[in-house]
């Protein structure tokens, strides 16, 4: 009987304990659309760029992902981001960190709008800090597109796209990646065009994990 209480003490010591490591882990929401969600590769949960940039920082962080494919920052898109449920546990998960990538649906020719987008975005900014003010947020630039496909334009996302986001970079004095310059080199790792293949991914992660090292975020 001893050491049966001796046992059970023992692994609810372990179970509280791991309980309480969780707790105190950093907290990071990866923010975005298919390209967050790992859209088209296998085991979405170890390849996606958030998985890889999980895996990268370790035990002492927890890096979620709250990408949805197919959606808009812009309110009134096709498919707004603010409509789907990640954008809700996206909120409810308080992160420590959000890192946001969100643009290259709103860069189809059929309904790109620079004034639309940049209210939407701001929009996002706001509700973020409103629900949780301490938090740091990171904007992204959408990364290249290597032909056009399903409407979206390299073109757009470089000259237009990327552009109102440094302007909401400066504006709301965010930090900004850009993810464009860093997968510029590697478009081979666009499977289909759009989408990076698991070797893309985790040059994107790797260059998320550098940036919030070299600002002192994660260790």
């Amino acid at each position: 009987m001893k050491n049966l209480i001796k046992t059970s003490f023992a692994a609810l010591t372990i179970l509280l304990a791991s309980s309480c490591a969780k707790q105190e882990a950093m907290r990071i929401a990866c923010v975005g659309d298919s390209i967050t969600e790992g859209c088209g590769i296998s085991y979405q949960s170890y390849n996606s760029y958030p998985a890889r940039l999980d895996s990268i920082l370790g035990k002492e962080y927890e890096v979620l992902n709250f990408g949805r494919s197919a959606t808009t920052m812009m309110q009134d898109g096709n498919f707004p981001y603010w409509s789907a449920k990640e954008f809700n546990n996206m909120l409810t998960y308080h992160a420590d960190v959000h890192v946001i990538m969100l643009g290259t649906n709103d860069a189809k020719f059929f309904q790109w709008n620079p004034d639309k987008f940049k209210s939407s975005a701001q929009a996002m900014i706001d509700t973020i800090y409103s629900v949780n003010p301490k938090t740091k947020i990171y904007l992204c630039h959408c990364i290249p597109a290597r032909a056009t496909q399903w409407e979206i334009s390299d073109s757009v996302i470089s000259s237009y796209t990327n552009p109102c986001i440094d302007d909401l970079a400066k504006a709301n004095n965010l930090p900004l990646i850009d993810m464009y310059e860093v997968m510029k080199p590697h478009m081979e790792l666009l499977f289909d065009s759009i989408h990076p293949n698991p070797v893309g991914t985790k040059i994107m992660a790797s260059a998320i994990a550098d940036r919030l090292r070299k600002d002192g975020v994660v260790k």
